[in-house]
C-alpha cells in the first residue's frame, strides 16, 4: 500500500521506496535500516523518537525535496525491528551512542550529517558532541531534551527498580487489527492523517502470539521510566563540544515546544544555529507536514559550501 502523500503530486515527485537493510554493529545487536541514495558522499543519518520507528522518515522523503544525500533511517535498538537487548538488559543513552557509533563505520560515507526528532535528537547532539569533529552538520525537530526532571536520584531508581519488575511480568498491549492499531494512533495523535496512521500500523505492528491479534513493534520495557533523570547541565555539557552546524525545528503547535525562556537558556550552549518553525503541525512534525519539513532539511543539509 502507497500512502496518499506519495501520491499527489505524481507528475513531480516519484515514490521512493527505501531499501531494507540488516546491519550487525559491533555492540552486538543488529539494526535494521531504510538506505535511499546510496550513491552520495554525505550521508544523513535519520534518528526517529520514542517509540518510533524509522518508517515514519518515509514521508518526509517521499515528499520530494530531500535529494543528493545518501539517507539512512535505522530503527533503534528496541523500536521497529531492530534487535532488542535481551533477558536482564536495559536501554540507556550511552547505548544509542554506541549503536550510532558503530551505524556510521560501517554505512558513513566521507561526510555525516545527523537529524533526529525528539529523542533521536537527544541522541543526535550527545553524539555531535563526544564526536564533534565527525560531524558536518546536525538538525534537531524539538531535540533539545524533555522537562528537566529535579527528582531525587535514589527515589528515580526505585521507582525504576518497580517499573522493570512490573513490565517483566506483563502481556503486550494486544488489538484486534491493523485497523485498530491505527485507530490507537489516532487517538494519540489527533493531526495524524488516517490513511497515513493505516500505513504505519502496517509496518509498526506485528502478530502477536497465538494470532492473538497484533501488537506494535517496539519492546514494551521501554514504557517504563529510566534510571538517569534529564538535567540541562548533564546535556549541555555535549552541546558546548559541538562542533556542527546545526539548525533547530520546532512545530508551532506542539505542546512539546519549551517556554521561550526555557528554549533560551537550552539554545545557549549550542554553537550559532538557526531555528525555523513548521506551521500546522504538532510535536509529531514528520507526519503532520513531511513536505515542508522536508524543504527545510533540504534546504539546510544539501546547500553547497560558501
Amino acid at each position: 500500500m502507497s500512502p496518499r502523500w506519495s501520491q499527489r503530486d505524481a507528475d513531480k515527485y516519484a515514490p521512493r521506496e527505501p531499501s531494507v537493510r540488516r546491519v550487525p554493529l559491533s555492540t552486538g545487536l543488529a539494526y535494521e535500516v531504510l538506505e535511499w541514495d546510496a550513491e552520495s558522499d554525505h550521508t544523513v543519518v535519520l534518528l526517529h523518537g520514542f517509540l518510533d520507528f524509522a518508517r515514519s522518515w518515509q514521508p518526509v522523503v517521499e515528499a520530494g525535496p530531500l535529494t543528493g544525500m545518501h539517507l539512512i533511517a535505522p530503527d533503534l535498538r528496541g523500536h521497529g525491528r531492530s534487535d532488542r537487548v535481551g533477558p536482564g538488559g536495559y536501554y540507556h543513552f550511552p547505548d544509542y551512542l554506541a549503536d550510532l557509533r558503530s551505524l556510521i563505520q560501517e554505512l558513513g560515507r566521507a561526510r555525516v550529517s545527523l537529524v533526529g526528532h525528539s529523542m533521536g535528537g537527544s541522541i543526535a547532539s550527545y553524539y555531535a558532541g563526544s564526536f564533534p569533529s565527525t560531524i558536518f552538520r546536525m538538525a534537531l525537530l524539538e531535540g533539545l531534551g524533555p522537562p528537566e526532571d529535579d527528582s531525587e536520584l535514589p527515589s528515580r531508581i526505585a521507582a525504576w527498580v518497580g517499573a522493570w519488575h512490573r513490565q517483566a511480568k506483563a502481556r503486550p498491549k494486544r488489538y484486534a487489527d491493523i485497523a485498530a492499531a491505527a485507530a490507537r494512533l489516532i487517538a494519540q495523535d489527533e493531526r495524524l492523517d488516517p490513511e497515513l496512521a493505516h500505513w504505519l500500523a502496517s509496518h509498526g505492528t506485528e502478530p502477536a502470539p497465538e494470532g492473538d491479534g497484533v501488537q506494535f513493534l517496539h519492546d514494551p520495557l521501554h514504557l517504563t521510566t529510566g534510571p538517569a533523570p534529564f538535567r540541562v547541565e548533564s546535556a549541555a555539557s555535549f552541546w558546548r563540544r559541538i562542533q556542527a552546524e546545526v539548525l533547530l525545528v520546532e512545530a508551532t503547535e506542539s505542546v512539546f515546544r519549551h517556554a521561550p525562556e526555557e528554549a533560551a537558556r537550552r539554545r545557549a550552549y549550542l554553537p550559532p544555529h538557526r531555528l525555523e518553525l513548521i506551521p500546522d503541525a504538532g510535536h509529531l512534525m514528520l507526519r503532520h507536514q513531511p513536505e515542508a519539513l522536508g524543504r527545510l532539511l533540504q534546504d539546510f543539509l544539501g546547500r553547497h559550501d560558501p
